[in-house]
C-alpha cells in the first residue's frame, strides 16, 4: 500500500523541486523516494517508471512557464511584449534551473500534444502579429526567437558571460533591442 499523502501531483512537484536542487539529469525515483523517506516501490503506484517521472516534471515545467508567460504578456504588444516574454524564460531559468532543463526535454508526440508547448507557440505567434509577420516568415521568426532566448539563457546559466564586460544584463537588453529592430524590418526574400 502506498504511503499516505503520496499522489502523482505531489511526487511531480517534489520531483520538480529536486530537479532545481540537484539538476534534472539527477532526478530518479530512488532520489525522490529518499525525499519522502519511502521505498522506491511505493512510488510505482503513482509513477510508471523513471521516464514517466521525468515526463511529468517536463509537463509541469512547461505548464508553469506558459502560465507565467500568459500573465506577463497580458495587455502588452510590440517590443514590450517581446521583452516581457523573453524575460519570463530568462527569469524562470534562473529561479528554476532544473525545471527549465526539464522543459527542454524531448517528449513523445503524445506527451507533446498534451503539453503546454502549444501555448508557448501561440504566445510567440501573438507577439509576432504585432510585427505584421505572415507565414512562412512567422515560423522562421518563432524559431529564431526560441533559439536566441534558449541559447542565451543556456550560455548564461553555464557561466558563459560571467568573465567579461559588459554585464550580461546589458547584453540581454541590447539583444532584445536588436530582435525588435529585426522584427520591425524583417527581410523579404
Amino acid at each position: 500500500m502506498a504511503r499516505a499523502g503520496l499522489t502523482t501531483e505531489r511526487l511531480t512537484q517534489a520531483g520538480a523541486e529536486l530537479a532545481d536542487d540537484v539538476g534534472f539529469d539527477q532526478v530518479t525515483p530512488s532520489a525522490l523516494a529518499r525525499r519522502f523517506d519511502v521505498k522506491v516501490a511505493s512510488l510505482y503506484s503513482h509513477l510508471k517508471n523513471s521516464q514517466d517521472l521525468k515526463t511529468r516534471i517536463a509537463l509541469f515545467a512547461l505548464e508553469e512557464l506558459a502560465d507565467r508567460g500568459a500573465a506577463d504578456l497580458a495587455g502588452r504588444a510590440g517590443k514590450d511584449a517581446l521583452a516581457a516574454f523573453a524575460n519570463v524564460y530568462r527569469d524562470y531559468a534562473r529561479e528554476h534551473p532544473g525545471r527549465y532543463a526539464a522543459a527542454q526535454m524531448k517528449l513523445t508526440p503524445e506527451a507533446a500534444a498534451a503539453s503546454a508547448g502549444g501555448r508557448h507557440s501561440q504566445m510567440t505567434r501573438a507577439i509576432l502579429r504585432g510585427y505584421d509577420l505572415t507565414e512562412p516568415d512567422q515560423t522562421h521568426a518563432v524559431r529564431m526567437l526560441g533559439s536566441v532566448f534558449h541559447g542565451y539563457v543556456s550560455l548564461e546559466a553555464q557561466g558563459g558571460f560571467s568573465h567579461s564586460s559588459p554585464d550580461s544584463q546589458e547584453s540581454w537588453e541590447r539583444i532584445l533591442d536588436a530582435m525588435d529592430a529585426l522584427l520591425r524590418n524583417w527581410p523579404t526574400p
